[in-house]
């Protein structure tokens, strides 16, 4: 990775620490893109861009991979257009501005990475997994949500107490899918993956 890259990269990094937009762990990412070199993914759909980093990292992990990518939140939207745009990757991820349980999309995708509304994520799966190829992959990022996931406490708020609860549910229902191998990995902030047998 050249130094411009480099310094672009830790842009990103500061503009989403400075404005509070979650974006992946270190260790999350370098699982992510070391994923989608090894397994030669060439067909990524993100639900989740935010300001567009674990795309462009994604990008910048294979130079055949093609990224379409879904956000709904209008100021993220645009800061990831902008950011798309400085590394010049333009014509291989495609952003769409829109709420992902509201969009179609046709095609099929060797990896779909779910990153958005952390109570949705069932919803996003069964939304989603009719444009997975044979033998796919869905991964899923923040299966310990910073840790709180089966430490639920009383001085947690009630909204907090709802999402740790959805994202339990979502754990066993993954597991309950026999038609996809799942594997949870205690890296970054917590990996889903579960691939289509």
């Amino acid at each position: 990775m050249n130094d411009n890259i480099y310094n672009q990269i830790k842009e990103i990094k500061k503009y989403a620490l400075d404005n509070k937009v979650p974006i992946m762990v270190d260790d999350g990412i370098d699982f992510l893109t070391n994923f989608i070199a090894t397994n030669k993914v060439e067909n990524v759909l993100e639900v989740g861009t935010a300001i567009g980093y674990s795309a462009i990292m994604m990008a910048l992990s294979n130079p055949n991979v093609k990224i379409t990518t879904i956000e709904r939140d209008k100021d993220r939207y645009l800061e990831a257009v902008k950011n798309v745009k400085k590394f010049s990757l333009e014509n291989r991820i495609t952003l769409i501005f829109k709420d992902a349980l509201e969009t179609s999309i046709d095609g099929k995708f060797d990896v779909i990475f779910l990153d958005a509304a952390k109570g949705q994520n069932i919803h996003f799966f069964e939304k989603f997994e009719k444009n997975l190829v044979e033998g796919g992959t869905i991964i899923t990022d923040n299966m310990n949500f910073h840790g709180l996931v089966g430490n639920e406490n009383e001085t947690m708020s009630r909204n907090l107490r709802g999402l740790i609860r959805k994202i339990e549910e979502y754990q066993t229902y993954l597991k309950n899918r026999t038609d996809f191998t799942v594997d949870f990995l205690s890296i970054g902030d917590g990996i889903a993956v579960a691939t289509k047998k």
